[in-house]
């Protein structure tokens, strides 16, 4: 198991935070193909017992939706993202006004909660396959596959967490939230965020997706 995993630092969204797992294309495409024809890691987050203070502080984090305002230096900057990110996903989700929203608003709430838009991407990709209506057999729903006691836990049962800019605020503010209890390591957020805390199948499976398909190539 040891040699089977990495372990990575996050910090906040810089590029040096996050160490490239080396995975190749044959081990990806097993680890693909055996993950989606069992459906065996689909999302579904542990619950346990939360303490007031942090409760108090993903209660307010999820309470607080502000309009989209993407954290770019430049409108420039902020076309070229959304421009890129649309072609890759265009697949998957055709209508381009959708596509560009959704990017917007997945650009957002990861910035807001301190993750990498590509990361979350990436987890998107796996956890849901960019299926709004997903639901997995442990009931996580929506694109981020977020479960339902999170809104007894954090929020109001009248959230409906198939609606964009709520699933992706809880499911970014989750994932930070698990990111927090591991004091950075991603390996084990994902873990956590997936139910399969210490098993390298879904930390490598979405870190293949993240690097694999949405990364930006660097600028020589």
């Amino acid at each position: 198991m040891k040699n089977s995993r990495a372990r990575f630092k996050v910090q906040g969204t810089s590029k040096s935070a996050y160490p490239v797992l080396r995975l190749s294309r044959a081990s990806c495409t097993l680890i693909f193909t055996a993950l989606f024809a069992a459906n065996a890691y689909a999302g579904a987050q542990i619950e346990s017992p939360l303490s007031a203070s942090v409760r108090a502080v993903l209660q307010h984090s999820v309470s607080d939706i502000a309009p989209n305002k993407l954290a770019f230096t430049s409108q420039s900057e902020a076309d070229a993202w959304l421009n890129e990110m649309s072609q890759r996903l265009a697949k998957r989700l055709p209508e381009k006004d959708y596509r560009l929203d959704f990017l917007s608003a997945v650009h957002y709430e990861a910035t807001r909660a301190g993750l990498d838009p590509q990361l979350v991407l990436g987890l998107i990709e796996v956890e849901s396959g960019f299926k709004k209506y997903a639901v997995s057999s442990a009931g996580a729903r929506g694109y981020m596959q977020v479960m339902p006691f999170w809104l007894r836990e954090i929020g109001s049962s009248e959230q409906d967490l198939f609606h964009l800019r709520i699933n992706l605020r809880y499911g970014c503010t989750i994932l930070r939230h698990y990111l927090n209890i591991e004091k950075g390591d991603l390996f084990r957020a994902l873990g956590r965020y997936n139910g399969s805390l210490g098993r390298p199948e879904y930390p490598n499976m979405v870190r293949a997706a993240w690097h694999n398909h949405w990364i930006l190539t660097p600028v020589p």
